[in-house]
């Protein structure tokens, strides 16, 4: 019978390092629809950047709803907002962690935030993306005391507030482009108009 040697310490240490960062402990069964949503299909179950992959996996969603009249998009958004809360509780209590890794759902809801008065382009959705990864890693006041509530409500409005922060640095993004580049000839992406 053979015996393998246990990891050595500085592999050990390693290990502990990647464990702590994918947050989520053992589930007692398969994972049902709301866990499904919750991590937005394969997207929260990436091994390298969950969040990052969750939020490009909002772009198709975006792409879709670009044509709705503003206030329809709101309450869109608005519902979509409260499936992601429910789920995100529910897949909390699967994962045993309120804001486990795979819970993606709260990126997605923050991605809409931050596009929602921008007009479809690929430069504008991957600049808006880009732009919401910065505030939702680096949770500017009020965002990081919602992300200290342990709950599907904490873990989307957190997200919501990074949203908000990064529609606002698009905006001013947007400007600095129409003030340094201007807006002549074909009319780029940052000159397009707000409020579809």
């Amino acid at each position: 019978m053979a015996v393998s040697a246990p990891p050595s310490p500085g592999t050990r240490g390693v290990l502990d390092r990647l464990r702590g960062r994918l947050k989520r402990g053992e589930p007692d069964g398969p994972p049902g629809p709301w866990v499904l949503l919750a991590a937005w299909g394969p997207c929260g179950y990436s091994p390298v950047a969950p969040g990052t992959v969750g939020t490009l996996g909002a772009l198709p969603l975006f792409w879709w709803l670009r044509h709705l009249p503003l206030p329809l998009y709101l309450v869109t958004l608005a519902g979509f907002t409260a499936l992601a809360v429910h789920a995100a509780d529910r897949s909390g209590r699967y994962w045993k962690v309120a804001d486990a890794s795979p819970i993606v759902v709260d990126e997605v809801v923050g991605y809409l935030v931050t596009m929602a008065l921008f007009p479809w382009s690929w430069p504008g959705a991957l600049a808006g993306a880009a732009l919401f990864r910065l505030f939702d890693v680096s949770k500017p006041w009020p965002a990081s005391a919602l992300d200290r509530l342990k709950s599907g409500l904490g873990v989307v409005l957190d997200d919501v507030v990074a949203g908000l922060y990064a529609a606002g640095a698009l905006l001013l993004l947007e400007l600095a482009l129409r003030a340094l580049l201007g807006c002549s000839g074909a009319l780029p992406w940052y000159c397009a108009e707000l409020a579809r």
